[in-house]
C-alpha cells in the first residue's frame, strides 16, 4: 500500500512501529516532486515517473528564464537516465491513499474534520497570446487602435461568464503580461495563462473549444492576431469505490458524518490512478484558503486524519489484503 500526505503517512508508520503491528503487506511512504507544475506547466512530474507516464518531451520545456527542465533536474542532482526505470510494478500495488487539506470551504461549513474524495477534476492549461500593434498613447486615435490588452480583457470576462454559467466549471487566468509594458504605449502583445477544470472531461473539453472560438472572434473583431497553445491536459479521475468505501468506514468511526466531495484541485492520486486504485482523504482547512500564507489546518483535525488512516490500514488487513 502506498501512502502520501507525507507527515500523516509517517505518523501512521510510526504507529505501526510503536504498537509492533505486523502487516500482511508493505507500506511505502512517498513524497512527490512538482505536483503543481507551476515552473514548467506540466503537473505531476514525480508521480508520473512512478506511474510510467512521464513524457520525455517535457524535458525540453523551458521555464520563464529559458532553463530547460532537463537542465533543472541535473542541476538539482537528478539522474535523467533513471526516470525510465522509476515505474512501479502495478502487480505489486494494493493501492494508493493520499491525505491532503481540502483547499475549499465544505468541511469547515459542515464543522467536520475530514471528508472522502470522490473524484479529481480534469484540467486544461493554455497559453493565449493576442498580438496587435503598439502605438503612442496620445497620438493614436481610438478607432485606429489594435490594442492587444483590450482584446485580452474582453476575453477574460468571456471566460469568467462561461464558467459562472456552467455548474462545476472553473476558469482562471493567473498570469498576464502586457508588452512593451510602458504607461504611454498601447499594448502590442498580451500573453496570458488559462486554466479550466471540471470533474466531467466532456464539459471541460467543450469549454476549451468554446473559449478558443470566442478568443478567435474577439481577435477578429479587434483586428489582432491570436495564438492558442495547449500546454497541459489531465483527465478527470474517479477514486476507487472499494478503497473509498473502506476509507468512509474508517471516517464513520471517528466523526458523526461522512462527507463525500470532489476535488477541484489536482493531486498526485490522479497520476497514480493509471497503475493502481486510489483513494483520498481531505482534511478541513481554515477558511478553505489554499496557496496563500494564511493556509492552515488545526492540530486536532490532523490528529483525526491520522486516526482515520490508522483505522483504514486496519480495515485493509481485515479485508484479507494480500
Amino acid at each position: 500500500m502506498v501512502l502520501s500526505g507525507v507527515l500523516v503517512a509517517i505518523a501512521c508508520v510510526q504507529h505501526l512501529h510503536d504498537t509492533q503491528t505486523h502487516l500482511p503487506f508493505a507500506i511505502e511512504v512517498i513524497g512527490f516532486a512538482d505536483e503543481e507544475g507551476v515552473r514548467y506547466q506540466s503537473t505531476y512530474l514525480g508521480s508520473k515517473a512512478l506511474a510510467g507516464t512521464f513524457n520525455e518531451e517535457d524535458l525540453k520545456r523551458t521555464d520563464a528564464k529559458g532553463i530547460p527542465m532537463a537542465d533543472a533536474i541535473r542541476g538539482f542532482g537528478g539522474d535523467l537516465e533513471a526516470i525510465a526505470n522509476a515505474r512501479l510494478d502495478p502487480k505489486r500495488l494494493l493501492g494508493y491513499a493520499e491525505v491532503h487539506i481540502e483547499q475549499g470551504p465544505v468541511l469547515e461549513e459542515k464543522n467536520l474534520a475530514v471528508g472522502v474524495v470522490t473524484a479529481i477534476a480534469g484540467q486544461s492549461r493554455m497559453k493565449v497570446t493576442f498580438t496587435g500593434r503598439a502605438g503612442h498613447a496620445g497620438t493614436t486615435p481610438m478607432n485606429m487602435r489594435r490594442d492587444a490588452l483590450c482584446a485580452a480583457a474582453e476575453f477574460l470576462l468571456d471566460a469568467e461568464l462561461l464558467a459562472k454559467n456552467q455548474d462545476g466549471l472553473v476558469a482562471t487566468v493567473g498570469e498576464i503580461t502586457a508588452l512593451p509594458g510602458a504607461s504611454n504605449v498601447i499594448a502590442g502583445e498580451v500573453r496570458l495563462s488559462l486554466d479550466l477544470r471540471h470533474a466531467d472531461d466532456r464539459v471541460r473539453q467543450a469549454a476549451v473549444a468554446e473559449l478558443e472560438n470566442r478568443a478567435a472572434a474577439v481577435a477578429a473583431e479587434r483586428n489582432v492576431s491570436l495564438q492558442w497553445q495547449h500546454v497541459h491536459q489531465s483527465a478527470a479521475v474517479t477514486c476507487d469505490p472499494q478503497l473509498s468505501a473502506m476509507l468512509s468506514d474508517a471516517v464513520k468511526r471517528r466523526q458523526q458524518e461522512v462527507v463525500s466531495l470532489p476535488s477541484g484541485a489536482g493531486h498526485d492520486a490522479a497520476a497514480m490512478a493509471a497503475i493502481t486504485p486510489v483513494t483520498m482523504l481531505f482534511v478541513r482547512c481554515k477558511g478553505g484558503i489554499s496557496h496563500h500564507p494564511d493556509e492552515s489546518a488545526a492540530l486536532e483535525d490532523v490528529r483525526v486524519a491520522i486516526e482515520v488512516m490508522n483505522e483504514f490500514i486496519n480495515l485493509l488487513v481485515g479485508a484479507g489484503s494480500p
